[in-house]
């Protein structure tokens, strides 16, 4: 009989941080579940992911703003929003509230 994994988004997050937060929730072959925290951060000027899977993005608390290459404004993403990155689609964090902890889960897949 195997163990069945548990756990909770919301635990443990930190009030805090330096640097987004990366929890790997599960990964198996072509696919991979994190946790994503962030309060405040952005990508750097100039960076852009640029990621061989396609990936979808999950705000489950908090606000982000995503931007994606060649689109002049940005995308807000609110509690409950949800964006499909489809592979090497260049984007980045454009804002994170400084105010709260932004929680994202991200599915990263083939």
């Amino acid at each position: 009989m195997t163990a069945t994994a548990r756990g909770n988004l919301f635990a443990d997050i930190p009030q805090q941080l330096a640097d987004e937060e990366i929890t790997a929730l599960f990964s198996s072959g072509a696919l991979r579940i994190e946790r994503i925290v962030s309060h405040g951060q952005a990508s750097p000027p100039g960076f852009w992911y640029d990621q061989p899977q396609a990936e979808r993005v999950i705000v489950l608390a908090g606000r982000a703003e995503l931007a994606f290459e060649g689109e002049a404004a940005t995308r807000r993403m609110e509690r409950g929003d949800w964006l499909h990155i489809p592979a090497h689609r260049r984007h980045r964090v454009a804002w994170t509230d400084p105010a709260q902890a932004t929680v994202w889960l991200a599915v990263h897949h083939d």
